[in-house]
């Protein structure tokens, strides 16, 4: 196991340096403008010449690129070209809003989907076609279409939730609650989809096998047979779609965040591309990389730790 973790380590810091290379690149093509917008419209050719000189683009691209790595792993980020804020300080406030609303989703996504797909495949009926029914609502429905929805109903018409904005849980818990309710249900109702439909059949699938019917000859109670047993050795596919979805929710945070008017991750990288803000496309393409990296790694350790075979190989 260790020396797997090695190796994914090392194959993960090859695969940051050169997405964070080829995003450095991409953006070099679009310096000019980026330094125009900065000095403004009314910018000379002049001006736009030895603006880039004072801010080191007139080397070559490369120099630049290894420069900003360099001072990365010394823990230098950089500083925003429009606020002067630091990229590490920048990101980290924008990522506590954003977390706030994909680990609840999370939360939410995991207790409903194990309930769904536990009770369907076991008792299977009408739960179970309850269960598949609020799986492909989830599938067809978009998050955006919900979200808007959702506003419609309980912020404009029954005026109980807020339509926008965000109030940290440290000034107060209840409108923290309120203000991210919407957004929640808007991301968490895919991964609903996802997740339950992945428990109920992995569910099945361990039911049906012969260690299930041994347990059952032994007296063991069903729900020590689902629980105990066949839920723990479902659970590692089941944990690879969480992690995924975790992933996704954070992509969809981009969109969901600009809805709601919620200062996070996503509605911060918005800004960011739109303004050609060099510092921090680059932290958040360098976070994006490494949290990514990072859940892939956690959850292979965990299916080892889940499935004994899966640590053999």
């Amino acid at each position: 196991m260790i020396s797997y973790v090695s190796r994914r380590l090392g194959t993960s810091l090859v695969l940051t340096v050169l997405v964070s290379m080829i995003t450095f690149l991409l953006l070099s093509t679009s310096f000019d403008g980026i330094v125009r917008s900065i000095l403004g419209p009314g910018a000379t050719p002049a001006a736009v010449l030895a603006q880039k000189a004072a801010m080191g683009m007139d080397r070559p691209v490369l120099v630049q690129y290894f420069d900003w790595l360099f001072r990365c792993l010394q823990g230098d980020f950089g500083v925003s070209y429009f606020t002067s804020q630091p990229v590490g300080t920048a990101v980290a406030d924008h990522l506590r809003v954003t977390l706030s609303v994909v680990v609840v989703a999370l939360l939410i996504t995991a207790a409903v989907s194990v309930v769904l797909g536990v009770v369907a495949a076991s008792r299977g009926g009408v739960v179970d076609r309850i269960a598949q029914a609020t799986s492909l609502f989830g599938y067809i429905m978009p998050n955006l279409l919900l979200a808007i929805g959702l506003v419609v109903i309980f912020a404009v018409r029954l005026d109980w939730l807020p339509a926008t904005g965000y109030t940290p849980f440290s000034e107060n818990p209840g409108r923290w609650a309120a203000s991210i309710t919407i957004p929640v249900i808007a991301l968490s109702l895919g991964g609903i989809a996802n997740l339950s439909a992945q428990i109920r059949g992995a569910m099945i699938g361990e039911l049906r096998k012969d260690y299930v019917r041994t347990l059952r000859t032994r007296g063991i109670s069903p729900r020590s047979i689902v629980l105990r047993h066949a839920l723990r050795n479902a659970a590692g596919p089941a944990f690879t779609v969480l992690s995924l979805e975790f992933i996704a929710m954070l992509g969809g945070a981009l969109i969901i965040e600009n809805v709601f008017a919620l200062p996070g991750i996503g509605s911060y990288s918005f800004t960011a591309a739109l303004q050609g803000d060099v510092p921090i496309i680059m932290g958040l393409s360098l976070f994006g990389v490494v949290f990514v990296v990072g859940i892939n790694l956690t959850v292979d350790i965990i299916n080892g730790w889940l499935n004994p075979k899966a640590r053999q190989q």
